[in-house]
C-alpha cells in the first residue's frame, strides 16, 4: 500500500466517510468534502485535520478541499424483537437519547402502529406534527431527538382497526418524513415477524438491526425468529441486548434473576452475533419511562448502561464491527 493509499484509508475514518478519494497531481492533493449538517466550526476543524494529515504524504505541497452540502442518505437502525413485553420500546427511546448525547444527529420513529408508546416515553404526547408538501415534519422531543409516532396523530387510547396495507402506508409516511439534517433513524419496530415488519424491511432496508430479548427461554425463542426475518431479508445484525437482566432488591441490595441469567448473551454467541449489553430489571427505569424521563438522559448507572450500548452501535455503523 502506498502512502497515498494509506492516507485515503485514514481519511475515511477521519471524516466519517464524508470525503471523496483524494487525487494527487503536480504536488496538489484535491478532494471533495460533504459538509452537510456540520457547523462552520466543525467544517473548519475537519478541513484543518485533513490538511494536516495530507501534508505528511510525500509529494504533497498543497491541499485543495471542495466543500459540498449534499444530503447523505438517512441510515436506519431497526430495534426489534420476536414478541412484545421485552422492553423494546424503552430500549429504542433510550438508545436514541444516548446517541443524541454522543453527538449523533438522530431521529426516532415509533413503527408500532397498533400500540404506539414513544410519545409517552419521550414526553411528547401533547405535540402534533405539521405537514409540508405532503410530507410530515417530526415533532421535537424535550431531549433533542425529533420523532414521529401514531401516538402524535390519533387520540390516546383509540384502537386502530387497520389491515396490513393501511398500517404499512402509515409507517412509510412516518419514515419518509422531513428529518432535516438527521443522519440516523432509530425505528422502534412492532413486535413479531408479520406483514408490517416485512414490508418495512423490504422497502426501507435498514443498515442494521438491534434485537432485544429478556433472558427467559421463551423470549429467546422469539428473538431467534426475529433474527431469522432479518437474515432472510439480508439486513445485518448489529447485536443482541439482554433486557430485564437481574433485579437488585432496594432494601438489601441482593440481586436476583426472575427471568434467568445470561440467556441472551449465550444465544448471541450461538447465533454468531455481537452481544451489546444488559439492561437491569429496575423500578427506577420503569418509573422514569412512565414519566417520560428516559434514564439515558442522565449519568447514573442506568444511563451509563444505555450509553454503553449506544457507543457499540456507533462503532458498528462506523465500520468498527
Amino acid at each position: 500500500m502506498t502512502q497515498l493509499e494509506d492516507f485515503a484509508a485514514r481519511l475515511k475514518t477521519l471524516t466519517d466517510g464524508r470525503a471523496s478519494a483524494p487525487r494527487l497531481k503536480d504536488g496538489v492533493m484535491s478532494l471533495v468534502l460533504d459538509v452537510a449538517g456540520l457547523s462552520s466550526d466543525q467544517r473548519d476543524a475537519v478541513a484543518a485535520a485533513i490538511r494536516e494529515g495530507a501534508l505528511t504524504v510525500p509529494g504533497v505541497e498543497d491541499v485543495r478541499i471542495a466543500m459540498t452540502a449534499e444530503r447523505r442518505p438517512l441510515k436506519i437502525v431497526a430495534v426489534a424483537s420476536g414478541k412484545g413485553g421485552v422492553g423494546k420500546s424503552t430500549l429504542s427511546a433510550n438508545l436514541a437519547v444516548a446517541l443524541q448525547r454522543l453527538g449523533v444527529k438522530v431521529g426516532l420513529v415509533d413503527a408500532d402502529i397498533y400500540g404506539p408508546s414513544q410519545a409517552r416515553l419521550m414526553a411528547s404526547e401533547d405535540r402534533k406534527p405539521q405537514a409540508k408538501d405532503k410530507q410530515l415534519i417530526p415533532v421535537q422531543s424535550p431531549f433533542g431527538v425529533p420523532m414521529l409516532s401514531m401516538g402524535h396523530l390519533v387520540e390516546p387510547g383509540k384502537a386502530l382497526a387497520w389491515r396490513g396495507p393501511m398500517a404499512g402506508n402509515a409507517l412509510a409516511q412516518l419514515i419518509e418524513a422531513d428529518w432535516g439534517d438527521a443522519e440516523l433513524l432509530i425505528v422502534d419496530m412492532p413486535p413479531g415477524t408479520g406483514d408490517v415488519q416485512l414490508s418495512m424491511v423490504q422497502k426501507h432496508k435498514p443498515a442494521g438491526t438491534v434485537i432485544v430479548s429478556t433472558p427467559q427461554d421463551l423470549a429467546l425463542i422469539d428473538a431467534v425468529r426475529a433474527v431469522s426475518l432479518f437474515e432472510q431479508t439480508q439486513v445485518p445484525m448489529i447485536g443482541l441486548v439482554e433486557n430485564m437482566a437481574g433485579y437488585a432488591c432496594p432494601h438489601c441490595g441482593e440481586v436476583s434473576d426472575p427471568f434467568g441469567q445470561g440467556g441472551a448473551e449465550a444465544a448471541a454467541g450461538e447465533m454468531g452475533m455481537p452481544f451489546l449489553g444488559r439492561i437491569p430489571l429496575a423500578i427506577d427505569i420503569r418509573r422514569r419511562s412512565d414519566a417520560g424521563d428516559p434514564p439515558a438522559a442522565g449519568d447514573d448507572a442506568h444511563g451509563v448502561a444505555f450509553r454503553t450500548i449506544a457507543e457499540k452501535v456507533v462503532a458498528w455503523l462506523r465500520g468498527g464491527r
